[in-house]
C-alpha cells in the first residue's frame, strides 16, 4: 500500500506547521478529501477555533467553498499548540506552512525553529521516512543552507531517514476558480523517489501538478514569478508618473491585448505577502545580486510609490483625508506592507489629519498598524475633504451611491486605486474623481 492509500485508508495522517491562510487551507482541503490532519499554531485563539469547527480566517469561506464544522466533528480535522503532536509514528506527512517574513523583510527565524523540532522524527521508528513538503515562500537557497544541513547536523540522512521537498502554493484567496484543486503545483524533491511522493500526495487534492527537475528549483519558482510581477507593476507607476497627462490605465489595457504582454495597473503601491517581499528573496538568495539591479531599482521605487501619492495629495491642498482600507486587498484581512501603511504615515508627517477605515480590524488594530485614528463608513466620510480608496471590500462597493454621495459633504478630491467607484457621479457634485494611473490623477 502506497503513501497515499495509508493517507486515504485512515492509517496515516498529516501534520501542518502553521494554520494561517497557507496552511489553514492545506489542512482543510486534504481533510475535504478524507484524510486526517493535525495543524499546529501558537496562537491559542486560531486553535480554539478550528477545534470549535470555526474557519479562523475572516471571509475565507468563500474562497475555501465548504464549512469545516462537519470535518472537525469527524476527527478529519484537529489543531493543537502542542507541537509533540506531530512527533507520531502515523504522522506520515508534514507540510511546512510558516510565514518567512517579519515587519516586511525575509525572516528565518521561525524555520530554523520548525526545522529543529522536525529533527525529533530520527527517534521514530518508521518503516517508511516521513515525508516533509515545505509550502512556505522561501528565500532562493534556504533548503540548502539553513534546512538540510540542520537535518544533517541531527544525524538525518535525507533520501533514507526522511524524504524531503518543496511545493510552493498559488493561491489569490479573492477568487474561488484560482483554487488549490485547480492552480498549477510546481513540486520537486531531492530525489526522483522524493518527488514521485509528493505527485501522490499532493494529488489527493491538487488536480495541475508540474513538476521540477529538483527541491532547488522549486523552491525559486514563487518568488521569482512575483519578482516578474514586482516590476511589471513597478512600471505601470513609473509610465505614469512620467506621463502624468495620459490615462496610462488606458494605455496598459491596450498593451495587453498582446499575446505575450500581461496587464498591469497603475496604484498605491504594493502589498501582501508575495509581491513586495518577492524581489527581496531573490536578492538575498542571489550569488551575485550586483547583476539584479533592475530588482533593486523595482524595490526602490515601489517603497516611493505611497509616499508620492501622499506627497501629491498635499499639494492639492488636501487637508483631512480619509483612507478606505487597511488591508492590502478587498475581503482579506492581511495588511503586510500596505500601501496605507505608509500613507497614513507620511500625511501624518505633512501635517495632515488622516483617518482609516477598514470592516476587518478593530479600531484599536488600526491605531497600532497604521498609527491612525479610525472613522465609521460612511457616516464618517463628512469630515474629509479627500478621500483615498486602497481595497475593494464588498462594503465600500455595495454601498448605495447615494448613501456615499451624501456622506461626501465636504469632499473635493477621490482617488480610487480599485475602480469600484468608477460609475457615482462625482462630478454633478463638484467632486474630482481619479482611477489610479488615469490622466491627472497625479497632479503635475
Amino acid at each position: 500500500m502506497g503513501i497515499k492509500d495509508k493517507l486515504l485508508s485512515g492509517e496515516k495522517r498529516i501534520a501542518v506547521w502553521g494554520t494561517g491562510f497557507i496552511g489553514f487551507t492545506t489542512m482543510a482541503n486534504f481533510a475535504h478529501n478524507g484524510v486526517r490532519c493535525v495543524g499546529l499554531d501558537v496562537d491559542k485563539e486560531k486553535v480554539r477555533a478550528i477545534n470549535r469547527g470555526e474557519i479562523p480566517i475572516d471571509n475565507l469561506e468563500y474562497w475555501l467553498g465548504f464549512e469545516i464544522g462537519g470535518l472537525v466533528k469527524s476527527g478529519l480535522m484537529k489543531s493543537t499548540t502542542d507541537w509533540h503532536e506531530a512527533m507520531k509514528p502515523d504522522i506520515a506527512v508534514h507540510f511546512v506552512s510558516i510565514p518567512t517574513e517579519k515587519e516586511g523583510k525575509p525572516y528565518d527565524d521561525i524555520l530554523i525553529d520548525v526545522t529543529k523540532k522536525l529533527t525529533g522524527l530520527k527517534k521514530i521508528k518508521n518503516y517508511e521516512p516521513p515525508l516533509i513538503i515545505v509550502e512556505s515562500t522561501l528565500t532562493p537557497g534556504r533548503s540548502d543552507k539553513i534546512i538540510l544541513p540542520l537535518l544533517k547536523d541531527a544525524g538525518i540522512e535525507v533520501g533514507r531517514d526522511i524524504m524531503f521537498g518543496v511545493a510552493p502554493r498559488r493561491d489569490w484567496f479573492v477568487s474561488p476558480e484560482k483554487s488549490l484543486k485547480k492552480l498549477p503545483r510546481v513540486f520537486g524533491g531531492t530525489t526522483g523517489k522524493t518527488t514521485e511522493m509528493m505527485r501522490c500526495v499532493l494529488s489527493i487534492v491538487c488536480e495541475n501538478l508540474v513538476p521540477s527537475p529538483d527541491h532547488k528549483h522549486a523552491e525559486m519558482v514563487k518568488s521569482i514569478e512575483n519578482a516578474y510581477r514586482h516590476m511589471d507593476i513597478t512600471l505601470a507607476n513609473q509610465l505614469s508618473l512620467a506621463y502624468p497627462d495620459v490615462d496610462m490605465k488606458e494605455v496598459l489595457r491596450l498593451v495587453g491585448t498582446k499575446w505575450n504582454v500581461g496587464t498591469f495597473h497603475p496604484s498605491f503601491g504594493t502589498g501582501g505577502y508575495c509581491i513586495p517581499l518577492s524581489s527581496q528573496y531573490v536578492l538575498l538568495g542571489a550569488s551575485r545580486p550586483e547583476h539584479l539591479t533592475v530588482l533593486k531599482e523595482t524595490i526602490e521605487s515601489d517603497e516611493k510609490q505611497p509616499n508620492i501619492v501622499a506627497d501629491n495629495l498635499v499639494k492639492r491642498g488636501a487637508k483631512r483625508v480619509g483612507i478606505l482600507g487597511l488591508a492590502y486587498k478587498g475581503d482579506i484581512k492581511v495588511s503586510i506592507l500596505s500601501p496605507t501603511i505608509k500613507l497614513a504615515k507620511r500625511l501624518a508627517e505633512l501635517g495632515v489629519e488622516v483617518k482609516v477605515n477598514d470592516p476587518y480590524y478593530s479600531k484599536e488594530e488600526i491605531k497600532t498598524i497604521a498609527g491612525a485614528d479610525s472613522f465609521d463608513f460612511p457616516a464618517g466620510l463628512q469630515e474629509f475633504d479627500a478621500v483615498l480608496i486602497v481595497a475593494d471590500h464588498q462594503h465600500y462597493r455595495f454601498t448605495p451611491h447615494n448613501v456615499i454621495l451624501s456622506a461626501l459633504r465636504s469632499c473635493k478630491l477621490v482617488l480610487d486605486n480599485t475602480e469600484i467607484w468608477r460609475d457615482i457621479d462625482f462630478k454633478g457634485r463638484g467632486i474630482e474623481y481619479h482611477i489610479a494611473g488615469d490622466a491627472g490623477w497625479l497632479k503635475a
